[in-house]
């Protein structure tokens, strides 16, 4: 027998005379993913965190002249168990966010980085709200984030063809001073990885570092450092992108600013925690390949946004570690 699951139960009347008011606390519940069990019934897995949020919205209603009633019970029995997840299940929601993703791709090709961007970023927000509320996640959920993954892979193609795979390998820790005045080389139409970690290379690793830029990485020269793209000196290792290899190699790793624009960085091309600050970035690199001519008019206008960052990220550390002596 599988254990019987408790149940949020919200039981109110909202304000007649309010219309705003009731269509307000209506789109609350429906966000939060409550069930209607009937006419002024709502219903919630129990969770301390959804309660808590129950127990808010119940005291706006009241406070609009509704009235809100807050229980907490368990299933009955298997039946009901089934009966009340039943209405939980997002299949409906899920196979039209498939169908939207299938429509989004047929444009991808078309599309430029900028609108690749808002578009991928509207659709994320899109997939994260059902999936929030999905209590009781089954096939469909499984067949929407197949169907997510394959969405995001064929806009990375778009926005950086060529995207490394990880490799299994050791990184060697290297001096700066072996590497001064060399030839770097990547994938042409830099995107988020490929241009932090050509600013890294010239701000802290080789400032005569000179930059070209690949169709191909089969036309990398023999005797230029390739960096991001299989078979490259510097590239993906595990679960690190290549401008969090660079920090490794060269010892950078010990500068707490560097290590937060890494994981900006890797949020940014692989996923991960988020970072508040790469959603602004994301765009300003969006903007800045669509106005730039070539790749080193990328690195120029966007080097000094990167130069920003890494001020913003040492200033947050300073302030920072003043707080835990004080």
């Amino acid at each position: 027998m599988k254990s019987l699951s408790t149940w949020s139960v919200l039981v109110l009347t909202l304000p007649t005379e309010n219309a705003t008011a009731r269509m307000r606390f209506w789109r609350a519940l429906k966000a939060r993913g409550c069930a209607v069990l009937r006419d002024g019934i709502y219903l919630l897995p129990y969770t301390e965190a959804g309660e808590g949020v129950l127990r808010e919205l119940s005291s706006a209603i009241g406070e609009s002249g509704g009235t809100a009633h807050l229980l907490r019970a368990p299933s009955l029995d298997e039946s009901q168990e089934g009966e009340f997840r039943a209405l939980f299940d997002r299949a409906d929601e899920y196979d039209g966010l498939i169908r939207t993703l299938a429509d989004a791709r047929k444009a991808v090709s078309g599309q430029s980085a900028a609108e690749l961007t808002k578009v991928l970023r509207r659709l994320r927000k899109d997939y994260e709200a059902i999936a929030a509320i999905d209590f009781f996640p089954g096939e469909a959920a499984t067949r929407a984030e197949a169907a997510w993954q394959d969405f995001v892979a064929h806009v990375d193609t778009v926005l950086s063809p060529g995207e490394p795979h990880p490799a299994d390998r050791a990184i060697r820790s290297l001096s700066a001073g072996d590497y001064q005045g060399r030839t770097w080389a990547t994938r042409r139409r830099m995107w988020v990885d490929r241009v932090a970690s050509a600013w890294l290379i010239r701000r802290f690793i080789d400032r005569d570092a000179r930059f070209i830029w690949l169709t191909s990485p089969d036309a990398c020269p023999p005797d230029a450092l390739g960096f991001d793209f299989d078979g490259a000196a510097f590239t993906h290792v595990g679960e690190r992108v290549t401008f969090e290899v660079l920090l490794a190699s060269f010892g950078l790793d010990t500068d707490p600013a560097l290590l937060r624009l890494g994981a900006l960085v890797h949020a940014l091309d692989v996923g991960g925690a988020n970072v508040p600050e790469a959603i602004g970035f994301e765009a300003v690199m969006a903007g800045t390949r669509e106005r730039a001519a070539d790749d080193d008019q990328v690195l120029d206008g966007m080097s000094p946004v990167l130069d920003s960052m890494y001020a913003h990220f040492a200033a947050s550390e300073k302030g920072s570690d003043k707080g835990r002596r004080s």
